[in-house]
C-alpha cells in the first residue's frame, strides 16, 4: 500500500480490554496510534461554579489534557462536568458528554444546555449513563463530589479489582483523598493491590504526568512499545 508520503508495511491490530492499537511502519517515521489512553472521563461535583477551587481544578486540568489531544468525557452536566468541557473546547480540544433526561429522577441535576460538545451520546436511564461514561472512558478523574461522585469512582475501584492486570487504572484529585483512603484501609476488607490502581494528584500537571505513567504501564503489557510524546496543542 502506497502514498505518496510513506509506504504501510505492516499492521498489527491489538486487541486491548475493549479498543486496539495500530501500529504504522513507514519509510521515513514509526509511529504510534494509541486508543487505549485517549478518552479521559471527569466525575465530579454538579454544582461547582467558574471561580470556585474546584471548578477551576476541573478547567486547568482539561484544557491540559486536551493541549495534549486526549479526548474529554462527561456527564453533560453543569459543575465540574461543564468545567471539563469548557476547559477543552477553550484550545479546540474534542469532547464527548453522555446523556440522559431525568424525566422520573429529579434529584438528578440534568442535561446542562451550556455544555455543548462534540458528540453526544444520549441514554434512557441513570444507570445506563454511569455505564457508558465509564465504557467510553479510556481512564477516569475523580474530583470531589457528592454521592453520584461515591458511586462513580466505587464502581470504577470495583471493576478495576475484577479486571485487575487488565484494569483502567484512574486518577483522584485532591490531597482530602488521602484522608478518605486511609479510612477505607483501616475499616474496610480491600486487598491491598486494589491500592495500586489509582493516583493520588493535586495539580493538572500531575495529571498528566500519572497518565504518561500509565501509559508506560500499557506498553510493557504490550511488549515494551515506547511512546512518543503527545504534542501540545495550540
Amino acid at each position: 500500500m502506497k502514498n505518496s508520503n510513506c509506504y504501510l508495511i505492516v499492521i498489527f491490530i491489538i486487541i486491548f480490554y475493549g479498543n486496539f492499537v495500530l501500529i504504522f511502519s513507514c519509510r521515513h517515521v514509526s509511529f504510534l496510534v494509541m486508543r487505549f489512553i485517549r478518552n479521559v472521563s471527569f466525575f465530579g461535583y454538579s454544582e461547582a461554579k467558574p471561580g470556585e477551587p474546584l471548578y477551576e481544578e476541573a478547567y486547568k486540568t482539561a484544557k491540559l489534557l486536551a493541549q495534549k489531544g486526549f479526548v474529554i468525557v462527561n456527564g453533560g452536566g453543569p459543575g465540574v462536568m461543564y468545567a471539563s468541557t469548557k476547559g477543552a473546547n477553550d484550545v479546540g480540544g474534542e469532547t464527548l458528554s453522555v446523556t440522559f433526561d431525568p424525566k422520573d429522577a429529579p434529584g438528578f441535576e440534568g442535561r446542562y444546555l451550556g455544555n455543548v460538545t462534540t458528540k453526544e451520546i444520549k441514554t434512557t436511564n441513570y444507570i445506563e449513563r454511569m455505564f457508558r461514561l465509564i465504557e467510553y472512558g479510556d481512564t477516569y478523574i475523580v474530583f470531589k463530589g457528592g454521592t453520584g461522585t461515591l458511586s462513580e469512582f466505587a464502581t470504577i475501584w470495583c471493576l478495576a479489582r475484577l479486571y485487575y492486570g487488565h484494569h483502567k487504572p484512574f486518577i483522584l484529585y485532591g490531597k482530602f483523598w488521602k484522608n478518605i483512603i486511609d479510612v477505607i484501609r483501616k475499616n474496610m476488607v480491600v486487598r491491598e493491590e486494589q491500592f495500586k490502581v489509582f493516583k493520588i494528584v493535586n495539580s493538572p500537571l500531575q495529571v498528566l504526568e500519572a497518565l504518561e505513567e500509565m501509559e508506560t504501564i500499557f506498553s510493557k503489557r504490550l511488549g515494551h512499545i515506547s511512546f512518543p510524546k503527545r504534542p501540545i496543542r495550540k
